[in-house]
């Protein structure tokens, strides 16, 4: 496989989002590449067609495989492993929600929920520390059954809130750019 230029630009992009969303520029990259590639690639491929270490991407490939966005695939034939990431981006879109929610979003609910409790058993001085930080848990919690409902809409149905996006928001008062300019 040889990268078009296109290919080439979205790695490149792909591995800098990866790094503004706390994500390893490599890592991104292997997934890219692997994204955007016709079929399975081993890790000698992957390491010549990035110009990284094979080792940074032996590395990488069992990462993105515990985020379950790549898997290790076998060819007839072949001995070596190889790897494919998923190909349907909205399905990507679900495994990395439900990857970023087990590793982030539970966490933080388990950390206030302890930071609440310790500050209902303190003094006065913890009150309006304990009244923020149940704004913030209630805040979290609301935002986790919010995914949890999306996350078990069917991907047609997950489509069109996505696209039906700004006649949501003016269902609820939000005016478009337009409309705005307009008034």
């Amino acid at each position: 496989m040889e990268l078009t230029p296109a290919a080439k630009k979205f790695i490149l992009h792909w591995g800098e989002m990866g790094q503004a969303w706390g994500i390893n520029r490599t890592m991104a990259q292997v997934h890219a590449l692997l994204f955007v590639a016709p079929d399975s690639l081993d890790a000698e491929e992957i390491s010549r067609l990035l110009d990284v270490s094979r080792s940074n991407v032996s590395t990488s490939l069992r990462e993105l495989m515990t985020w379950g966005i790549v898997k290790r695939v076998h060819v007839i034939g072949d001995r070596r492993d190889r790897f494919e990431a998923l190909k349907d981006v909205m399905e990507t879109f679900r495994v990395i929600m439900a990857e970023r929610k087990r590793r982030e979003m539970d966490p933080t609910i388990a950390l206030l929920e302890h930071c609440v409790e310790e500050a209902e058993g303190g003094d006065s001085r913890d009150d309006y520390t304990r009244e923020q930080l149940e704004k913030m848990l209630d805040f979290t919690r609301m935002l986790t059954a919010w995914y949890s409902q999306i996350d078990r809409l069917p991907t047609p149905a997950l489509r069109r809130i996505f696209t039906a996006g700004a006649k949501i928001a003016r269902m609820f008062g939000a005016q478009t750019p337009h409309e705005a300019n307009v008034n």
